[in-house]
């Protein structure tokens, strides 16, 4: 069956508009006038052309998230908003007001992520178990921070944890101690996600339902694609997760592309899923991984579920001054942040890498952090001296101007949040000082320099709507519109190049620059018609655009109502 989208402003590529487009069989054959798209949709033989009016609307390619949860995306849609939360007793009372009005969500435990301690009025505090037990003293409280690199949990909690004064510390972790010795409820890093995966388990129905809850919200707001990071952090082991994601699109369920992003914290494991777990299964009915087969098409050509990279965790984040950082914080140069990998596991993770041909991305976001792994990825990971495997920093956002250098030299790919500007703007300067703060967040300069650079979100940790995270980049503003030219300027974009990060850069990740990421023939009937005209309305309208109809590989997975 073909299908025509006629009467539109269809973005091709910069400079460059088209009025129609023809599909069949999920992808673009024919891109053109009205006359010459129909025209082509009604030669030769086949079914005839379904038509899509698009009355004068602008149309795009559907949009590619190089960096997400999907999973606790649909999960946080279904716990405590305490991202609200403007201090530690509204916290309190956000949770329970959630528990009263949820009790068959919290019987088990009441986990939920989003509170900011710099966005509190008053006193800017983490909350410990003292807090919490506020909450409960009956039940598990686990209260993520937004960055998901620090966590809260309440007395019961380590009641049930079994952790008392002489609980011993997590590697890669901290954990927060009061005068006695005794944990303060109050963990980083891998101690976090210890703690997390050890007091919460939904069942696997449970995050079944949660991921296709994220899918549903996600083609809402114009993604296509999800690089999606679930195993290895999601609470299931990696080839229970495999099945059940593997089943949701079996079934037809799937509503989005979904590209795998496979987490291991240990080598040995990831060698053990190289050689005998899904990589392996895949890999030999693929022939193989890596960019001479599309970065890993271990689920069938054209499928929407793919098999991509290795992802692996260097630091934690900047609001939770657990960034691993060169010359520490200002007024804090003892405190550096958290290194939450030896050299030798990522030494060991480049090698295996290099040996079956698997990508690498690494959360990296202190410059300390980007330093050793861009150095680590050069010395170890590298192909004939070449980035060949495309092995990404994820976040990259603390940089001084050696490191800008050095990625664009040695082609390193940079999976970019401009979102994130949002809320760091308000703490760059106080904690990294201004010389540095003005080689941060360069990713302006990245793209004009001609770095492989791409956009994502991060979510939960914000939105995965992809517009607030376009206006960002366009206007360098906060949702308030704030500072009024721009957070360092210099670093704005125009808005085709911002669509082309989000399109055909973050395809680029995926090894897929050929047939994803563009409106173009050959390539995946991919694409979004929005609510208003991105090119042309105002600078701060970017933010509140929506999709009427989102298509992906020529099926209409969204219709606004």
């Amino acid at each position: 069956m073909k299908t025509v989208l006629y009467n539109g402003k269809i973005y091709v590529e910069k400079g460059r508009y088209a009025q129609a487009v023809l599909i069949e069989d999920g992808i673009i054959q024919a891109v053109g006038t009205d006359a010459e798209v129909l025209a082509a949709a009604e030669a030769g033989c086949g079914d005839f052309a379904e038509r899509i009016d698009c009355e004068g609307k602008t149309v795009i390619p559907g949009l590619n998230d190089t960096h997400i949860h999907l999973m606790q995306v649909g999960e946080g849609l279904r716990k405590a908003p305490i991202g609200k939360a403007r201090s530690v007793q509204h916290l309190i009372e956000i949770c329970r007001g959630f528990a009263e009005s949820y009790p068959d969500r919290v019987s088990r435990c009441l986990c939920a992520a989003g509170w900011n301690q710099d966005l509190f009025e008053g006193e800017k505090r983490i909350p410990d178990r003292h807090d919490l037990d506020r909450i409960s003293t009956e039940i598990p409280v686990v209260l993520e921070r937004v960055c998901e690199h620090i966590l809260s949990v309440n007395t019961k909690a380590l009641e049930v944890l079994g952790m008392g004064a002489a609980a011993e510390e997590i590697e890669g972790g901290e954990i927060y101690r009061e005068t006695d010795g005794f944990p303060s409820g109050i963990f980083t890093e891998n101690a976090a996600f210890d703690v997390k995966r050890r007091i919460y388990q939904p069942t696997l129905e449970e995050q079944r339902d949660f991921l296709l809850e994220g899918m549903k919200y996600a083609v809402s707001r114009g993604l296509t694609t999800v690089q999606s990071n679930e195993v290895g952090v999601a609470p299931a082991e990696p080839d229970v997760l495999f099945d059940m994601i593997r089943g949701i699109y079996e079934s037809g369920e799937g509503l989005l592309r979904f590209h795998h992003q496979v987490c291991f914290h240990d080598p040995n494991e990831f060698e053990t899923y190289l050689k005998e777990g899904e990589f392996s299964r895949n890999s030999e009915a693929a022939g193989g991984y890596g960019p001479s087969c599309g970065g890993g098409e271990g689920y069938g050509k054209d499928s929407w579920l793919t098999l991509g990279p290795l992802k692996l965790f260097k630091d934690g984040s900047l609001g939770g001054r657990t960034a691993l950082m060169t010359n520490g914080y200002v007024g804090l140069p003892d405190v550096k942040g958290v290194d939450c990998m030896t050299a030798e596991d990522m030494k060991e993770f480049c090698r295996l890498a290099k040996e079956y041909g698997v990508q690498i991305v690494t959360h990296s976001i202190g410059d300390e952090a980007i330093r050793q792994v861009i150095a680590a990825y050069g010395k170890y990971g590298f192909v004939d001296g070449e980035n060949k495997l495309r092995h990404s920093v994820n976040h990259c956002q603390i940089t001084d101007q050696e490191i800008l250098d050095t990625i664009v030299e040695k082609d390193i790919l940079v999976q970019a949040q401009p979102i994130f500007i949002d809320y760091d703007r308000k703490i760059l300067e106080p904690l990294c000082g201004p010389e540095l703060a003005a080689t941060s967040y360069n990713f302006g300069t990245l793209l004009r320099r001609g770095a492989h650079l791409s956009y994502g979100t991060d979510s939960p940790v914000e939105d995965c709507n992809p517009f607030p995270n376009i206006y960002m980049a366009v206007t360098r503003k906060g949702a308030d519109g704030m500072p009024e030219g721009g957070f360092y300027p210099k670093e704005c974009v125009d808005v085709e190049t911002a669509i082309d990060a989000y399109t055909a850069g973050s395809a680029y990740n995926e090894f897929k620059e050929g047939v994803k990421g563009r409106i173009k023939p050959g390539y995946y009937a991919d694409l979004v018609v929005l609510d208003r005209d991105i090119f042309t309305c105002g600078p701060q309208e970017i933010k509140d655009i929506l999709p009427v109809l989102t298509m992906v590989g020529g099926k209409i997975v969204y219709i606004k109502s």
